[in-house]
């Protein structure tokens, strides 16, 4: 039995597609670049703020600046800042599935590579009391799929790699889990789909929340 589950957060545990887009597109238009349009976010994300302000720039198809970034990556945080859960909804299932998990003693954690604070006020507006741990991205971690960051947290919980599973809806997740020498379970639900997931090595494919605690 599994001691410990680490989840992603963006495309795993809630769908945050059309918030990404909506503050993104918000931070181009303000600084005179076209929007972008909101399926291919999916694509966008999943490798941290900068690859995503730098991914939003390069698909809006005009030439910029290193000013360029740092003005639309100020505003798109200041944004994000201000309505951290502005059209953000968790995945069907998601919650019962954490209260079953706490149920069971099973610990839990969240590991994204949202910065930190992003990934923080999420999980306290929709997750409060559910995780035994939250880590976004930070400047002294290296991010995913480096496993330094996953081990930190599977060590924290009194857990090893082969008592974790790690759930993530990306190739960077599986990439993660395995590098941390955890089972991994990939989200059909998310932003990336079946293809990359297996692609990834995912050891599962999981369609709905509940086939975790067959897992488990």
């Amino acid at each position: 039995m599994k001691k410990a589950v680490i989840f992603d957060l963006d495309g795993t545990l809630a769908n945050t597609l059309a918030s990404i887009a909506g503050f993104g597109n918000a931070a181009l238009a303000a600084h005179g670049f076209p929007e972008v349009p909101v399926e291919e976010y999916r694509q966008l994300v999943g490798n941290g703020r900068d690859v995503l302000i730098r991914r939003m720039l390069n698909a809006a198809g005009k030439t910029f600046t290193e000013a360029d970034f740092a003005a639309v990556g100020a505003t798109y945080d200041a944004l994000y800042a201000a309505e951290p859960a502005k059209d953000v909804e968790p995945y069907p299932g998601i919650v019962d599935l954490l209260r079953a998990l706490r149920a069971r003693g099973v610990k839990t954690a969240v590991l994204s590579n949202k910065p930190d604070d992003m990934t923080r006020a999420i999980v306290a507006w929709f997750f409060d009391g559910l995780f035994d741990a939250v880590q976004g991205q930070r400047p002294d971690l290296p991010k995913k799929p480096d496993p330094t960051a996953a081990l930190r947290i599977c060590r924290a919980l009194g857990a090893t790699p082969e008592t974790t599973l790690y759930v993530g809806d990306s190739g960077v997740d599986m990439q993660t889990g395995r590098n941390a020498g955890f089972e991994t379970a990939g989200a059909v639900w998310g932003f990336r789909g079946e293809e990359e997931l297996q692609k990834n090595g995912a050891a599962h494919l999981v369609r709905s929340a509940e086939e975790i605690l067959d897992i488990i």
